[in-house]
């Protein structure tokens, strides 16, 4: 026991770590750090129970030994937390600068949230089928916005799109999300598109151009105002929304959402490596149809900095500073294009955020991407006072 018990405090210290450096690029390293930093508050009983059993077991130097080690991990587990609680105190500043000013809102953290979750109550979900290209049937999930949460008037509409690496995923990832959004007032559309390597970008660009033109072909039917539309996407699916959402040049597209999105794909390519778990090479050439040496125009219409123009939409950017699978430095030099452009955006960089920091809507990265999107959708997509949608 003397022994065992510094060895567990050591390497649920060392775990804890995670939410301060960068996990390790392995699948069991990058699952582990969101366990720690989402859902580490939960692992507090982890270095508790540690000490107390120390307390009664072993003494001296042994003990304290646990006594600190179990400090530092709860100092880890912990850091998440009471930093999303201190960035909160100036996230609607910041989102006020960026967009304007904007109504008065829920709190932007919230402890019991994070304690308790926030329950959830699904609402209606209609599947269609919304386009056909080349023989494969695109499918979208509809969430109808809750009666009476509009005003009586049609409701902007949230086009997600989902991650994956391009290769895999589909539109029911993280279903919960889009009922949330649902019962706020927004209409959600989860959308499919085609995947690589059968079909190589731009595939998956005209693929949300065919679900924007549906949307508009459908909006008196599905209750939405077609002039008042939103791209988010994660991952593999934040590289399609703004890289689609700056291509469009679209007056109905009002704002494009990116969660760890990658903007420069040859900048991706080139730090890429051809061994790691992902498959990170393998993936882009089967995505874009080659090197950036073979495709460079592939690789230039992908990525979103080189798309810029008078008509970019306003764009939320969401990213963790310790991502390891996608750089931080894609939504990093995307703020300075958008900046020098003039395009009002904002972006929420979370210090012990890693990649999918979103999964646990209602942990430290949840609850300040939450709140960033509603402040954002309510800013974008407000009509003009009298105005109909």
């Amino acid at each position: 026991m003397k022994w065992l018990l510094p060895m567990l405090s050591v390497a649920f210290c060392t775990m804890s770590l995670l939410s301060v450096i960068r996990a390790p690029i392995t699948r069991p390293a990058w699952m582990l750090a969101v366990i720690i930093t989402e859902y580490g508050h939960w692992l507090l009983v982890l270095p508790l129970g540690l000490a107390l059993t120390a307390y009664g077991t072993v003494e001296g130097a042994w003990r304290d030994t646990v006594f600190v080690l179990g400090a530092v991990t709860a100092a880890g587990l912990l850091r998440p937390a009471f930093t999303a609680q201190w960035m909160a105190g100036g996230l609607k500043k910041n989102l006020d600068r960026s967009f304007g000013p904007g109504p008065a809102a829920v709190p932007a953290w919230s402890w019991p949230r994070l304690v308790f979750g926030w329950r959830t109550h699904p609402g209606a979900v209609r599947t269609a089928v919304y386009s056909r290209p080349g023989g494969v049937e695109l499918e979208l999930d509809f969430y109808p916005a809750a009666p009476g949460a509009t005003g009586g008037r049609p409701a902007a509409c949230v086009v997600v799109i989902h991650g994956g690496g391009w290769h895999s995923g589909d539109r029911r990832q993280l279903a919960e999300y889009n009922h949330r959004l649902a019962r706020r007032g927004y209409a959600v559309a989860a959308i499919d598109y085609r995947l690589a390597p059968r079909w190589t970008w731009p595939a998956q660009k005209e693929d949300v151009f065919a679900a924007l033109r549906w949307l508009r072909t459908e909006a008196a039917v599905l209750g939405i105002d077609p002039a008042r539309l939103v791209l988010l996407g994660r991952s593999a699916g934040g590289q399609v929304a703004i890289a689609s959402g700056y291509a469009a040049r679209d007056p109905g597209v009002c704002g494009v959402i990116s969660f760890y999105g990658m903007a420069d794909m040859r900048f991706a390519y080139s730090v890429s490596r051809e061994g790691d778990f992902l498959k990170s090479r393998q993936l882009l050439r089967g995505f874009l149809g080659g090197t950036p040496g073979e495709v460079p125009d592939n690789y230039d219409d992908a990525s979103a900095h080189r798309l810029l123009n008078g008509n970019t939409p306003p764009t939320l950017l969401l990213h963790g500073a310790l991502d390891t699978l996608v750089w931080r430095r894609h939504s990093d030099c995307l703020e300075t294009d958008l900046r020098a452009a003039g395009v009002p955006h904002c972006h929420l960089a979370l210090p012990w955020g890693t990649h999918g920091f979103d999964i646990n809507a209602d942990g430290p990265g949840g609850q300040l991407a939450d709140y960033a999107i509603m402040q954002f959708l309510g800013r974008v997509t407000t009509l003009p006072a009298g105005g109909a949608a």
